[in-house]
């Protein structure tokens, strides 16, 4: 009996030492939890949000002398008196065409009728003879030979030119009335060619081209158009760059 009394007393001081131990760690357990730092989740900031692409700004509407030009391939002219606008028009009219949708001598003949006379003459057959010379120049020495347009039109070929950078100025000597200006620049020419396949590949070329033109008195308009006198005009494209 008293072994088993001893045993019994073994027993329950084992059973108190356990829950002791369990209370002990149920307490530290509990201190641990409640003594955990606050942690505030971090709302993210919110996103902005992405700025839409750039558009392309509309094409202006500006007055033009013949706006059916642009359905030929051609660059139409522009009626204005702003000298820079006008060089890039005219530098880029010199070489953009398509020889699917107008001949070679109707593109000339239409550039013709960007040009006026040279008001340093004070002849008018002089000055006459000095623009037909320019635009005998321009067919001669400053455009796609007619044999480049012929292999061109074999693919159906077309060519848009476009001035993006700064133009260079220089002088006109021996104009007294200090109307004309002579601008240089370069131009991209992007040439695009159809395969028998009817799959179009192009190719870009940069050239750099001068035009002397006319923005003031003595301008003569073309013939039949809302183009007032004294507007810009080309007086002449030259076979070689004018540098300042």
């Amino acid at each position: 009996m008293a072994s088993e009394r001893k045993n019994q007393r073994g027993l329950m001081w084992a059973l108190i030492g356990g829950a002791i131990l369990l209370a002990g760690l149920i307490a530290i357990f509990v201190n641990a939890a409640l003594n955990q730092p606050d942690v505030t989740p971090t709302t993210p900031p919110a996103s902005t949000p992405a700025s839409p692409p750039p558009t392309t700004p509309p094409a202006p509407d500006g007055n033009v002398v013949d706006p059916s030009a642009q359905d030929r391939g051609w660059v139409p002219e522009p009626i204005t008196t702003d000298p820079d606008l006008y060089i890039r028009r005219a530098l880029e009219a010199a070489s953009t065409f398509d020889t699917q949708l107008g001949e070679r001598d109707e593109w000339l003949t239409y550039l013709d009728t960007w040009f006026t006379p040279d008001t340093r003459y004070t002849s008018e057959t002089d000055r006459t003879e000095v623009m037909e010379g320019s635009q005998l120049e321009l067919r001669q020495s400053v455009v796609l030979p007619e044999a480049e347009w012929d292999s061109l039109a074999q693919e159906d070929g077309r060519v848009t030119a476009s001035v993006t950078g700064d133009i260079d100025y220089v002088d006109v000597p021996e104009d007294p009335s200090g109307d004309m200006r002579i601008g240089t620049a370069d131009v991209t020419l992007t040439f695009t060619r159809t395969s028998d396949d009817g799959a179009e590949s192009s190719y870009e070329e940069m050239v750099r081209v001068s035009v002397q033109v006319l923005c003031g008195a003595g301008s003569v308009p073309t013939p039949d158009s809302s183009q007032p006198a004294g507007d810009c005009k080309v007086v002449r494209y030259f076979p070689e760059p004018m540098e300042p």
